[in-house]
């Protein structure tokens, strides 16, 4: 399989790709193969042609709450980055976005729009894919909340149109994880009509509250773990004496304990050994075990 492209397309097919600059953590190793389609039509060609060859699938956005291993990823990793369309209908008040359009400059748009509804997504370094995916969220609000529909590339090949209300949206999750359906774009419904000023003012204090108590000084992955229903994970884990406990390059951040710093040279596995360890330190102290946000991609055995 010494290919150029993919199949019937100009879209490069590149091998042995280092992932590492491709994730906010920048660590871990690489892509036996690589792309990066520019239209829905590339993507899925590059689906196919994966799946003819029986090639595992992953897929890369932003990179955030991602780790991924040192021994790097079997298959096809498909990067999102350049699905960053956006269609807005002004009679409606909704936006349609490409899987891989960053939320902050979704939130951005919105504001300017004077539509409201997506402020939150400010500080998050994630894309619209990931976003839909795993039911990101921040200061109260969340992806499914005014979510309409996406558009989902089945394991067929095939293009299907599914409502929010089919995709079991709970804290964090959805019944899109773990499965071969891939995300491909997705509308929401705003409020339209507000003073963009206003707007972008409460866009603007998110971000302020993220920037003064989430750490931006060293390469991380975002919120490593879920909150449990007793105690937020960070208050857990800074309650436990974890704050700044590192392994090699890894380090529980000092600012706040649920996120976890790369402050030079962290292997993955460094971090994947940082978070077993919060894990049983905590629930030896609290008996709560703490459920990862961040996913694993690859061998950590």
């Amino acid at each position: 399989m010494s290919l150029a492209c993919v199949p019937q397309t100009q879209c490069p097919l590149q091998r042995h790709i280092s992932l590492a600059e491709f994730t906010t953590l920048n660590v871990g190793g690489s892509a036996e193969w690589f792309v990066e389609p520019r239209t829905i039509t590339e993507l899925q060609a590059a689906y196919t042609w994966a799946q003819e060859e029986a090639l595992p699938i992953t897929v890369l956005g932003a990179g955030s709450n991602l780790l991924v291993s040192d021994r790097g990823v079997a298959g096809l990793v498909i990067s999102t980055k350049h699905l960053r369309y956006l269609k807005r209908d002004l009679e409606t008040g909704q936006l349609t976005v490409g899987a891989g359009y960053p939320l902050p400059r979704l939130a951005h748009c919105a504001a300017k729009l004077g539509w409201r509804g997506l402020e939150w997504m400010v500080g998050i370094p994630g894309t619209v894919g990931g976003a839909v995916v795993m039911n990101a969220g921040a200061h109260g609000g969340c992806a499914a909340e005014r979510l309409v529909s996406v558009v989902i590339l089945e394991p067929d090949g095939t293009l299907a149109v599914v409502s929010a209300q089919e995709l079991g949206y709970a804290y964090r999750t959805s019944n899109l994880q773990d499965t071969p359906r891939l995300v491909l774009q997705a509308t929401w419904q705003l409020e339209p009509g507000h003073d963009p000023a206003q707007v972008k003012a409460a866009t603007q204090k998110h971000l302020s509250d993220r920037l003064r108590t989430q750490p931006y000084d060293f390469p991380n992955c975002g919120s490593v773990f879920r909150n449990p229903q007793e105690r937020t994970a960070g208050w857990l884990i800074e309650q436990t004496g974890l704050k700044g406990y590192q392994i090699g390059g890894a380090q529980v951040s000092q600012k706040h304990a649920n996120f976890i710093l790369n402050c030079g040279g962290a292997t993955a596995m460094e971090v994947y050994h940082l978070i077993r360890h919060v894990q049983t330190t905590v629930a030896d102290r609290w008996s709560v075990w703490l459920h990862p946000e961040v996913k694993l991609i690859g061998d950590f055995a």
